[in-house]
């Protein structure tokens, strides 16, 4: 096994350590490296950033090849595991086992994959979350689990059903279906702007498979709280493509309204702060 496919492991294990492990949304090399740079533990392929840095919605548009490269692109870049956001499984069953074959050997430490159907929408748009039968799911993740080669690579379960307007029952019972036929984890989506019902997910879980949170809505919420309400990994999943259109939006408005660009420098990375996230050689020094 070599040292990208470790990584799968180290997040194995690190989901049973005493706190919580935290993943950051990317979309690319460069923001793997910064989440790396923070002190974070793993990176978070999304689709929702990647689908955004082409320009295009996070419905279904981009392809799994187009996805694997961008998950491939940050496993290469930063020393980090990435769990890549697989959205629906890319087609059914034998798609989602074909993709996992092709995760794997692309070194990646693991996928997740929502039980709602395909072609799906953000689970914050303002629109119907169609849920896919959960037998049928619960068949991509046993075929996704049947097609790795290896005992290390994480396939989570994404159950869908309190975004689809479900309630606890139905979530709950979802996820045993999906835990009962070998997901790793099941992570519990959420778009209320309180906690409380992804802490009484967590308070109802009664399976020995570990839980994740995306507090997108709900940021009040501390890693500390949703470690004790039996949480085992959270994913700030958007906020690095939220930062970068809010920053490179308010630079360049300053910087067009300036007409030059000697106010701005101060607020900006120094060439060879780039250059040092890049890898570039000592030898080559950015001139003043």
């Amino acid at each position: 096994m070599n040292r990208i496919e470790n990584r799968a492991g180290t997040l194995r294990q690190l989901l049973q350590g005493p706190k919580i492990v935290r993943l950051v949304g990317g979309h690319d090399g460069l923001t793997a490296k910064l989440i790396h740079q923070a002190g974070f533990e793993g990176v978070w392929a999304s689709s929702f950033a990647a689908s955004a840095s082409h320009g295009v919605p996070d419905a279904s548009i981009l392809s799994m090849s187009q996805f694997l490269d961008v998950a491939e692109t940050m496993t290469l870049a930063a020393p980090l595991p990435v769990i890549a956001d697989g959205d629906t499984g890319f087609g059914d069953a034998r798609n989602f086992a074909y993709a996992v074959r092709r995760y794997e050997a692309r070194g990646i430490a693991g996928i997740c994959i929502e039980d709602k159907q395909f072609p799906k929408i953000n689970s914050f748009a303002d629109a119907a979350q169609d849920l896919l039968p959960a037998a049928e799911f619960a068949g991509k993740i046993r075929a996704g689990k049947q097609a790795q080669t290896g005992s290390q690579f994480l396939v989570i379960a994404r159950t869908e059903a309190l975004i689809a307007g479900g309630d606890l029952d139905e979530a709950v019972e979802r996820a045993h279906l999906y835990a009962d036929v070998g997901a790793d984890a099941i992570l519990v989506h959420s778009k209320s702007v309180h906690p409380d019902q992804v802490l009484k997910f967590g308070a109802a879980w009664d399976r020995d498979v570990p839980l994740v949170a995306i507090p997108t809505t709900y940021p009040q919420v501390t890693e500390v709280e949703l470690f004790d309400a039996g949480y085992r990994m959270v994913i700030y999943a958007n906020h690095g493509i939220r930062a970068t259109v809010r920053t490179v939006t308010d630079t360049l408005t300053a910087l067009h309204r300036a007409g030059t660009a000697a106010d701005l420098e101060d607020g900006l990375a120094s060439m060879p702060e780039v250059f040092a996230l890049q890898g570039m050689p000592a030898a080559f020094k950015a001139t003043p």
